[in-house]
C-alpha cells in the first residue's frame, strides 16, 4: 500500500463554526510529515479524525485502507501522542509504560528503557505529579517505543529544554532509519524540525495551503527589500503574500519561483533578496488577513 492515509472532502463543523473545510491529502508509507499551522488552524481536529476520536461532518477518511472509526485493526497500528493526554490519577510512569507495552504490537522495550534512562524519568512517580517536561518525555518514550506504523506527535515536547528536544530528534531519526514507519509531527517549532521533514502540509483556517515535498519548497517564497519604486517595477503580476513599508524601504514576500532573468534584475539593482525558511514561509502564508493565496 503506497498511501496509508487518504482524505477526501474532509469537513468538521461545530454548530456554526467550520473547523475543517473540504480538506484533501494523502499520507505515504514510511515518510516523515509536518502538519503545520497556527493554533486553531484545524490541525488537532484533523488528527483526532484520523485516529477515530471524533467523527467528520462530511468527507471520507481511509487509514490503512479502512475507516478508523471504531476499527480496532486500524487503531492498533496508530500511536497518537498529544500534549493534552489524560491518564488515571493513580497511574505512575511505570503503569503508563506497561499499559502502552500491552497495547502496541510492535513495542520495543529496549527503546523504552533507553529513553526512560535518558530522560531520567521517575518510574514510581504519579503522572499528575510530573513537571510539564517530564510529562512530555513520557509521551515521546511511548511514541518512539511503540514502533507503530503510523505515529503522530501533536506538540510532543512542551516544557522540554533544547537538549531534551535534540535527544528526541536524534532518537527519532535513528529509529526511523532502522525501522521505517510513517510519522506526523505537528509543532510550532518549525525551524527545529524542518530538517527532519520529508513532506509538509500547512493548514490555515481549516483549509490546506501547502501540500508539498520539502525539497520543492526551497523556491516557494522570497523576501525582497528595496525602494518602493524599485520593488514596484519588479512585482507586477507577482503573487504577493505580504507587503510592508518602513520609511523609504518596501519589503515584500513573494510566492516563487523567480526566473533567472528576474534574479539578474534584482542583482543589478542591488536589492536584498532572501529565500524564506520553512518557518518564515508558514508564518507569512498564515498571517494574511484573508487567509488565502492570490
Amino acid at each position: 500500500m503506497h498511501n496509508i492515509v487518504e482524505v477526501k472532502g474532509l469537513t468538521k463543523k461545530y454548530s456554526d463554526v467550520t473547523a475543517v473545510n473540504q480538506v484533501e491529502f494523502q499520507i505515504e508509507k514510511d515518510k516523515i510529515y509536518g502538519l503545520l499551522g497556527k493554533n486553531g488552524a484545524g490541525k488537532t481536529t484533523i488528527m483526532q479524525m484520523l485516529t477515530g476520536q471524533i467523527f467528520p461532518s462530511h468527507g471520507e477518511i481511509k487509514v490503512f485502507g479502512e475507516s478508523p472509526i471504531e476499527n480496532q485493526v486500524v487503531l492498533n497500528q496508530i500511536c497518537f501522542i498529544k500534549e493534552s493526554q489524560k491518564y488515571p490519577d493513580v497511574f505512575r510512569v511505570i503503569d503508563v509504560i506497561e499499559t502502552a507495552a500491552s497495547i502496541f504490537p510492535n513495542w520495543d522495550q529496549e527503546v523504552a528503557d533507553q529513553l526512560l534512562e535518558e530522560f531520567r524519568l521517575p518510574l514510581k512517580k504519579r503522572m499528575k505529579k510530573l513537571s510539564r517536561g517530564m510529562f512530555s518525555s513520557v509521551g515521546i518514550t511511548i511514541g518512539l517505543a511503540s514502533r507503530a506504523p503510523l505515529t503522530i506527535f501533536d506538540e510532543p515536547y512542551l516544557g522540554l529544554d533544547a537538549v531534551a528536544r535534540n535527544l528526541f530528534y536524534n532518537y527519532l531519526l535513528e529509529d526511523y532509519s532502522a525501522h521505517p514507519r510513517t510519522v506526523i509531527l505537528s509543532t510550532h517549532l518549525i525551524d527545529e524540525v524542518s530538517k527532519l521533514l520529508e513532506h509538509v502540509i500547512v493548514i490555515d483556517q481549516g483549509e490546506v495551503l501547502i501540500d508539498e515535498e520539502t525539497d520543492q519548497l526551497h523556491d516557494y517564497g522570497y523576501t525582497l527589500t528595496g525602494t518602493k519604486k524599485q520593488i514596484e517595477s519588479l512585482i507586477k503580476e507577482k503573487n504577493i503574500i505580504t507587503k510592508s513599508t518602513l520609511g523609504t524601504l518596501t519589503s515584500v514576500t513573494i510566492k516563487g519561483p523567480l526566473s533567472k532573468k528576474e534574479k539578474e534584475q534584482i542583482q543589478e539593482l542591488n536589492l536584498d533578496l532572501h529565500t524564506l525558511s520553512l518557518q518564515q514561509l508558514v508564518v507569512s502564508l498564515t498571517s494574511r488577513k484573508d487567509g488565502e493565496l492570490k
